[in-house]
């Protein structure tokens, strides 16, 4: 594994005494896409904010590819792309001079070819000669991720990128996500969209209160903390449930015409098998069953319940 960005005991207490950071420590992969949840005022901003120069940690360190923030700021930034969530750019400046303007503060060669391919692939060519505000916000948004682009950094940090999107257009952006992904550049992602996390990540962390409380493979987060369902539809409803299924996690549902079978991924699904056998024994018979597993937002809200 090669590590693009590490952050070790990572704090910022701001003047007020408000600790909005505590002793972070991540490493982030070359070439992965990592979604970075929390509610409002977790610290997801002031974490990509101190990564990328904006604001002074209090202690601790950050390497962007061996780089150090402090240390080696210039060498650092200018492997860093940021699309932070406001949008704020040049209304009075066209589309293609903007987004030239940003790859020419980063010292590199003018490059026609890149910024007219970066506006293709994020549906802007059309709109190459347009004025900054004669655009929706969903333009403006794209706009700013070719801004971030534009000097071909290693890294890109996309803060709540799809805010104020439409549907279609927040897939076709994962797309150009997923594509630069596949190109070798790394993705730090903060959303409130959690189905923008489950879709695109390859990890996910958890941040609460200014602690990283978790950082898992999404597909291991979702085996080992998310919840199945087994739900029986019964020939003839229920009043009550047999006493003898007591030790079952049980519960009627749809005015008792429906059973439900909760279990935890982890748990032997032996345990379907001998409820079904018992079921058969008291004569309760369901015309159909389905399973369904938590998803990754309720693992998100279940994980912030348990630190709140």
């Amino acid at each position: 594994m090669t590590v693009a960005l590490r952050i070790s005991n990572l704090s910022k207490t701001y003047a007020t005494g408000f600790q909005a950071l505590k002793s972070i420590n991540l490493d982030i992969r070359r070439g992965e896409i990592f979604a970075l949840l929390g509610p409002n005022g977790a610290g997801k901003t002031t974490l990509i904010s101190i990564i990328c120069g904006l604001v002074n940690a209090s202690e601790g360190q950050v390497l962007v590819e061996g780089h150090d923030i402090v240390t080696e700021a210039r060498a650092a930034r200018s492997l860093i792309g940021l699309v932070p969530q406001e949008l704020k750019t040049d209304a009075f400046e066209s589309v293609w001079a903007t987004v030239t303007f940003s790859r020419g503060l980063f010292g590199k060669p003018k490059n026609p070819a890149l910024i007219e391919k970066l506006l293709k692939d994020l549906s802007l060519l059309d709109k190459r000669g347009s004025k900054i505000m004669t655009l929706s916000g969903g333009m403006k948004r794209r706009v700013m991720i070719a801004k971030a682009l534009s000097h071909e950094p290693a890294i890109l940090f996309l803060d709540e990128p799809t805010a104020g999107v439409d549907v279609e257009l927040r897939r076709d952006m994962w797309d150009v996500v997923r594509a630069l992904r596949d190109a070798g550049v790394t993705i730090i992602l903060t959303t409130h969209y959690i189905e923008e996390a489950e879709e695109m990540a390859d990890r996910i962390g958890v941040i609460s209160r200014g602690e990283l409380i978790l950082v898992e493979n999404k597909v291991d987060l979702m085996r080992k903390l998310g919840k199945k369902q087994l739900t029986l539809q019964l020939e003839a409803p229920l009043d009550r449930l047999p006493t003898s299924l007591g030790g079952y996690p049980l519960e009627l549902a749809s005015q008792g015409e429906e059973l439900i079978y909760t279990y935890d991924t982890k748990t032997d699904r032996g345990g379907i098998a001998a409820l079904l056998k018992d079921l058969e024994g008291l004569g309760v018979t369901f015309k159909d069953l389905h399973t369904d597993q938590s998803s990754l937002e309720e693992i998100f809200v279940n994980l912030v319940k348990e630190r709140a």
